[in-house]
């Protein structure tokens, strides 16, 4: 009787009460509190956060700001060396006893000319067209035990490195790539899985016109003429004999350049070269072979 009573005791409670629905819900009594801003040290509505501005929506100062000093980047004047840097195009370094060392372990080869391709494919060197890396740079370090006969080509090169080059019956030539054709000259195999042309090269943006025309830098663009002028006054000027070319049997490989828009040595601009079927794919139309050629 008891049990019978207390259900329908229950029965009775709930059909007085409100259905549950989403106007009724609330969270249990003390399971939220109301967020307060922080003390601050004058107190007031804002407690000392100031009215509008970063000092009031973030708490941590800008980069640059000292607290109402002059900034750092105020108190010094402008330095013109850095001016463009951005711009400026920076080398990979390699000294003349690491290419000796190189040449000696067999990491290059001496009986075909060496370009950047060949010493990208050591993997010593990472060299980076997208971050304005414009390729190799011989430096001083080594010359005096510098003995190889090579025909080189880098990017940018001094007057003693020349004369260490030349002076064991070498030859050296300092050249432009533009971003395109580096990227495709320091990493070739994953140029060609592309399927794409050979990109021609283009010529130095006006302030590298200089250089790489001047012959006493050995520039791809500087009169062959010149440059054999300039190959006997440097002789001079450092006491040694420069060597006779036609007495070397490495003739044909030591006088051997690139075309100013040609990338790869034996390969021309505009050809695809495929790897998976092995062929080389040649342009047949005119107005390609002329824009290739121009």
């Amino acid at each position: 009787m008891s049990s019978g009573t207390g259900t329908e005791k229950a029965l009775s409670l709930l059909r007085r009460l409100p259905r549950v629905s989403l106007s009724n819900l609330k969270p249990n009594p003390g399971a939220h509190k109301k967020s307060t801003r922080g003390r601050g040290i004058y107190g007031g509505k804002t407690h000392g956060a100031g009215h509008k501005g970063s000092g009031q929506r973030q708490n941590f100062m800008r980069v640059g700001y000292e607290t109402g000093n002059n900034p750092f980047y105020l108190r010094f004047p402008v330095q013109c060396y850095y001016k463009g840097h951005h711009l400026k195009l920076s080398y990979k370094p390699l000294c003349m006893g690491n290419l000796q060392k190189m040449i000696d372990t067999n990491r290059l080869r001496t009986d075909i000319p060496i370009d950047v391709t060949q010493i990208a494919n050591t993997k010593l060197f990472e060299i980076k067209a997208v971050e304005k890396e414009g390729g190799i740079m011989l430096e001083n370090d080594g010359i005096d035990h510098f003995k190889a006969r090579i025909n080189i080509e880098v990017q940018w090169a001094s007057e003693a490195v020349i004369a260490a080059v030349e002076r064991n019956g070498g030859f050296i030539t300092t050249a432009y790539y533009d971003f395109i054709s580096l990227d495709a000259a320091v990493n070739p195999a994953n140029f060609f899985k592309r399927g794409v042309p050979i990109p021609r090269r283009m010529i130095p943006p006006q302030h590298l016109i200089g250089y790489y025309t001047d012959p006493k830098n050995r520039g791809y663009l500087a009169d062959p003429a010149l440059i054999a002028k300039e190959r006997f006054i440097l002789a001079q000027k450092y006491g040694y004999e420069l060597p006779d070319v036609n007495d070397s049997p490495d003739k044909d490989m030591l006088i051997e350049r690139k075309d100013p828009r040609q990338v790869f040595f034996g390969l021309e601009p505009g050809w695809i070269v495929s790897l998976r079927d092995k062929v080389i794919l040649k342009p047949t139309d005119p107005e390609l072979k002329e824009y290739y050629a121009s």
